[in-house]
């Protein structure tokens, strides 16, 4: 696995979110190693044949659940990787098509368990778009521009078979 830090981008947008660590439960700080990614990886599927080789972790929420950079496209850089949710109760999904669109989402509000659940995290839950991170978004991706519910949409139906993916992989 190459280095731990987060593209420029990514580490902007968390240090941002690193203060609102008391309002949506999700500590980004770091990627997992290698060795803490294929841990997660073998908890989350039951298969200790498996590494976590295809992810890049990127944050943990309070419920247990991961987010990700999806390592799909071996010929693409990091950053033009999707990201994706794999949740502790069993939930997937593409949340971003790449960093630029998870900078977006991010920036309306939602965070990765938001955009991979069809029901709200709470009753009455509504985003917030973050000013700060609407900045970021601009800076580092401003031909991604896009509401969450497109960006979660487009995801979605570019990468329909992550579902599937992981389910073959559990024990």
């Amino acid at each position: 696995m190459s280095s731990r830090y987060f593209p420029a981008a990514l580490a902007a947008a968390m240090t941002v979110r690193l203060h609102c660590i008391g309002e949506d439960g999700v500590d980004f700080e770091a990627f997992l190693t290698a060795d803490e990614t294929t841990d997660w990886f073998h908890a989350w599927t039951g298969n200790g044949e498996l590494n976590g080789d295809a992810f890049r972790a990127v944050g943990q929420d309070g419920t247990g659940g991961y987010a990700a950079f999806w390592l799909t496209h071996p010929d693409r850089p990091l950053i033009e990787q999707p990201v994706v949710f794999l949740g502790s109760e069993g939930e997937t999904g593409v949340v971003a098509r790449d960093l630029g669109a998870f900078l977006w989402l991010l920036a309306d509000g939602y965070g990765p368990w938001e955009a991979a659940t069809s029901h709200d995290p709470e009753p009455g839950w509504v985003p917030h778009r973050n000013q700060q991170l609407t900045v970021i978004a601009e800076q580092h991706a401003p031909e991604r521009r896009a509401p969450a519910v497109a960006v979660i949409e487009q995801a979605a139906q570019e990468f329909p078979g992550l579902d599937n993916t992981i389910m073959e992989l559990c024990r």
